[in-house]
């Protein structure tokens, strides 16, 4: 991967905390069931459009369906066949957007984990973990996206099994891992570890953090290596919050942007590959201009508009 690419923000904290949007259970994919809601996807999107045509990149548009797997589908209603709809219908949405301007512009189908992204739970088979995601990363291909990111994963077994469904589909991947305020996956591997780990079973393109401020990422580092070049995208938090502080939070710690591209630059000497940045938790379309170094005046005329 060569080309650079602009990602969004935290879609979910965002819509909750800045447009007062109800989001049960953190899914944001049933907003593409309503006129609405598309409509407020639409401003979310076309406003990271904006950032990419500024910064003269590459634009990844990646889709609202994080939940939109059979766990977290059927807590808001929707079965097999609903899920396989509204994932294609996401890759079809992102694709109809208007990224005018933008030098090149992909769409990603967005998976996330069978269960909780913070908390690990029992270690995850990987033939099961290919089973239960095969049928998202099937509706994504069959739509036309140019990839599949998995974010805020925390077992390498459920890593092992999204690599090997995505091959099977044939539709490439990148697998994003999420880590502690030490700088460690919550079940205690350090993201070197992980890499080798998954790599040795079935490659990914490639690998991304999210969900984690800078200085955590920073701090699990380690030895320099060849795993360091793996990791070519960073979708990081604003706040530098714990994930347990944060899944009790009722107030938004959207921290400053600035000083967040600031502690993101240190972090990217340490990451040179890096080729797609975004945000995560926290962040909005002000901290990702910031991350692509857009002066302070556009980002405080962002801020007057949202």
């Amino acid at each position: 991967m060569t080309t650079r690419f602009v990602t969004d923000g935290g879609l979910e904290t965002d819509l909750i905390f800045h447009h007062g949007v109800d989001l049960p259970e953190f899914a944001a994919f049933p907003l593409l069931d309503a006129a609405g809601g598309r409509r407020l996807l639409t401003d979310y999107y076309c406003a990271y459009a904006a950032v990419a045509a500024r910064a003269e990149v590459g634009l990844l548009l990646e889709t609202p369906t994080w939940r939109a797997n059979p766990d977290w589908g059927a807590r808001v209603g929707f079965d097999a066949a609903a899920l396989a709809r509204v994932n294609r219908d996401a890759v079809g949405f992102l694709r109809a957007l208007d990224t005018a301007g933008c030098t090149t512009v992909e769409v990603s189908g967005t998976l996330g984990p069978r269960g909780d992204g913070y908390l690990p739970g029992p270690a995850v088979d990987p033939d099961e973990a290919a089973d239960y995601h095969r049928p998202q990363l099937r509706a994504f291909r069959d739509a036309g996206a140019d990839r599949a990111t998995a974010l805020t994963l925390t077992d390498v077994g459920e890593a092992v099994g999204i690599a090997r469904a995505a091959a099977h589909v044939g539709l490439p991947v990148a697998l994003g891992f999420t880590v502690e305020t030490d700088g460690r996956l919550p079940g205690g591997l350090t993201l070197a570890q992980a890499v080798a780990r998954v790599d040795a079973d079935t490659a990914p393109n490639y690998y991304l953090v999210n969900c984690a401020h800078p200085d955590h990422v920073a701090r699990g580092l380690g030895d320099d290596g060849p795993w360091r070049r793996r990791i070519q995208g960073l979708r990081v938090n604003a706040s530098r919050q714990s994930h347990a502080e944060l899944d009790e939070a009722t107030v938004l710690d959207d921290g400053d942007p600035v000083e967040l591209a600031t502690d993101h630059a240190r972090l990217v000497q340490e990451l040179p590959a890096v080729q797609v940045v975004g945000g995560c938790c926290g962040t909005d379309v002000r901290h990702v201009a910031a991350l692509w170094g857009q002066p302070p005046d556009v980002i405080s005329a962002i801020s007057s508009s949202t």
